[in-house]
């Protein structure tokens, strides 16, 4: 890749007889010059840097017109790409924005790379590498919260934080070194000063580790699948959630034949949301691939859902279902509580075998989860789904399964990534070593060590020091566009 040269690209999504614009963009010194061959604005017009011109793009050597559109200039180094960058803005569709860019090319642009007006933009200044990632994370977003604190990273919040703390190891690097180095001329060092710069730092760099958990669930979400036996009002649950009709519901157990998903926000986090099939022994072929199906959904799933019917009570076939879940974090839905025996007939509908039989108040323990519950006790939330009741209940309870509270508690705008917490991970580690060797009395050449390895870490997630391979690997995930 080279910065020398002018690149293109359809920096809007495009499918046929969909969207009402169309963008191509270009970005380099050949910018504007092969926009004076394209486009054709009105004699009036004038070509400045960060006007709206209004024409048409023609073919340099027919004069065919290509498309009427708008055409916004921006001149380095007022541009994103801190390059001159022009933008024709075409019809949606297909054809036209295609057509424009063919003719860019033929001009002598060169198609994007992914996510290469982004990495010019980095290796130009214009924005540092938290901002650049935050820009894929904002174009990802699947809610309102994870689009919130991703423009939170792109408006410099995490990147301000980290360059403080670097600042800080610099500073106390520069007074170890200069010690080594001019021993006799200076006084002695301040090693309380030292101990303490280090614990602040360190302190203040495992606060932001703490929103990692958080920023992994905005970006990527949380599966969720509902199980139970046939008929318990697992469809009716997932209707009544997304209050939509998405899935199939009728008084015949086996209805839903396949696995069902539905995209849902709860307190910010999305959720992928599936409704399997009725798990039970069935000759029906379609019905067993199902039901196989199923299994495996809630194997996969993040967070099981698990579906009994109150009017019937705990059974034989729901702890069988409960035993092949139980090593997931369960919640148990107690659905069609309306249709549920009085409380004096309830104690025979709830034998001792089943979770439910210790009483309400009570749960089962299950293994430790991926999720972080650890040894909690399993949830009870009663609904009724064709009522549209419990619905708050339930959303409650998944919050408080994924730690809602405390990451709500972090008090922190942004979220980092996961590469960005191994970086912040080697930062506490660097900051634990240079403690244990300042605790050791070990000469301070030993202290500058994992001192300077801080500071790389903290480079590493801003940018200021990071290597190719690592740019290569953070850009490929952009799209061509951006």
């Amino acid at each position: 890749m080279s910065l020398s040269d002018t690149i293109a690209a359809i920096a809007t999504a495009i499918s046929p007889q969909q969207g009402s614009v169309g963008i191509v963009r270009l970005s380099g010194d050949q910018a504007v010059a092969i926009a004076q061959q394209l486009f054709h604005a009105g004699s009036k017009q004038i070509w400045e840097s960060h006007r709206i011109l209004y024409g048409y793009v023609k073919h340099p050597v027919t004069k065919t017109i290509v498309d009427e559109s708008l055409l916004l200039l921006m001149k380095a180094p007022r541009s994103f790409t801190r390059e001159d960058v022009v933008e024709f803005h075409c019809h949606g569709g297909i054809m036209a924005v295609q057509q424009v860019l063919n003719l860019c090319l033929e001009q002598g642009a060169r198609l994007a790379e992914a996510g290469e007006f982004s990495l010019r933009a980095f290796l130009n200044g214009r924005i540092d590498l938290t901002q650049a990632e935050s820009i894929n994370d904002l174009v990802g977003a699947k809610s309102a919260q994870a689009a919130q604190t991703a423009i939170a990273s792109l408006r410099g919040k995490l990147a301000q934080s980290l360059k403080y703390l670097r600042g800080k190891c610099l500073n106390v690097l520069t007074e170890i070194e200069a010690r080594i180095d001019f021993e006799d001329d200076l006084p002695p060092l301040d090693v309380e000063w030292v101990k303490a710069e280090v614990k602040t730092v360190s302190q203040e760099s495992q606060q932001i580790l703490a929103t990692a958990d958080r920023g992994e669930l905005l970006r990527t979400g949380l599966k969720i699948a509902i199980v139970g036996r046939p008929n318990v009002g697992k469809s009716s649950l997932l209707n009544a959630w997304s209050r939509s009709d998405r899935a199939i519901v009728t008084d015949l157990p086996g209805t839903t034949r396949d696995v069902v998903d539905s995209q849902l926000v709860v307190g910010g986090i999305p959720i992928q949301v599936l409704d399997t099939a009725g798990i039970r022994e069935t000759e029906d072929v379609v019905e067993k691939i199902g039901v196989e199906r199923s299994r495996q959904a809630a194997q996969s799933a993040d967070l099981v859902l698990m579906v009994i019917d109150a009017s019937v009570g705990w059974i034989e076939k729901d702890s069988e279902i409960y035993e092949t879940v139980r090593d997931r974090p369960v919640i148990l839905v107690t659905n069609k509580i309306d249709l549920a025996p009085s409380p004096s007939e309830k104690e025979a509908f709830t034998p001792s075998s089943s979770p439910m039989g210790r009483g309400e108040q009570e749960a089962l323990t299950p293994s430790p989860s991926p999720m972080g519950r650890g040894e909690q006790e399993i949830p009870i939330v009663k609904t009724a789904a064709s009522q549209q009741q419990g619905i708050e209940d339930l959303e409650a309870a998944i919050l408080k399964c994924i730690h809602q509270d405390a990451i709500a508690a972090a008090n922190i705008e942004v979220a980092i990534n996961q590469r960005q917490k191994a970086c912040l991970l080697r930062v506490v580690q660097s900051l634990d070593n240079v403690q244990i060797a300042i605790a050791d009395q070990l000469p301070l050449d030993f202290w500058t060590i994992d001192l300077r390895d801080a500071i790389s870490a903290i480079g590493e997630i801003t940018g200021e020091e990071v290597t190719e391979s690592v740019l290569d690997q953070i850009f490929s995930r952009f799209c061509i566009g951006k």
